[in-house]
């Protein structure tokens, strides 16, 4: 009895393999996940790439205004700083913005920190952290000055697919235009 119910076991399932009809539902079920998935990956990693396009583009508008300055600036320029940048960015948290004057001194091949001002959880840039900035700026002439602009904004995908929350951080450096250095007003001074 096993055996006959084993060999009638054994033929069914040979006939059902070897039947066609059927066949685009069962490969629809396992494929539309793939698919699905595939999409999502899609539109998650295309909106990933258009937000850091969106940040660095406004990280280099609030380093363009900042180098055509040629006055002090002060606290309530760089609030206003952080929130044009917010809105330019299209931010859903707040961001953070850190200004930073160097000069290079070429007798030492030192990059030094003039003053450092920042808005947001990042706090001002210190002498040691602008000394290790040599890898990041470019070779300046000696008593030459730079205003660095940073901008970290917090990224949240719209769909879990592999793409972790991150912060999405910027590293500008312009020249001042108008003035031979960007001043603070007030005691900015690196620590």
């Amino acid at each position: 009895m096993t055996r006959r119910w084993l060999a009638r076991c054994l033929r069914g399932l040979r006939r059902f393999a070897h039947r066609e009809d059927g066949n685009i539902a069962l490969e629809t079920v396992i494929i539309a996940p793939i698919l699905f998935w595939a999409y999502m990956a899609t539109v998650t990693i295309f909106d990933a790439y258009r937000q850091h396009s969106i940040n660095q583009k406004a990280a280099y508008t609030i380093g363009d205004m900042v180098s055509r300055e040629d006055r002090a600036l002060n606290a309530a320029y760089l609030t206003g700083a952080r929130s044009l940048f917010d809105s330019l960015a299209r931010s859903a948290e707040p961001s953070s913005v850190r200004i930073t004057s160097v000069w290079y001194d070429a007798a030492n091949d030192l990059y030094v920190c003039e003053w450092s001002q920042s808005r947001g959880t990042v706090p001002p840039a210190t002498l040691a952290e602008v000394e290790n900035w040599d890898v990041r700026l470019p070779v300046l002439p000696n008593f030459e000055r730079i205003t660095v602009v940073e901008t970290w904004a917090r990224y949240s995908a719209p769909f879990n697919v592999g793409i972790a929350d991150h912060d999405i951080h910027n590293f500008i450096f312009t020249r001042p235009r108008r003035a031979p250095s960007i001043t603070w007003d007030g005691n900015g001074a690196c620590v």
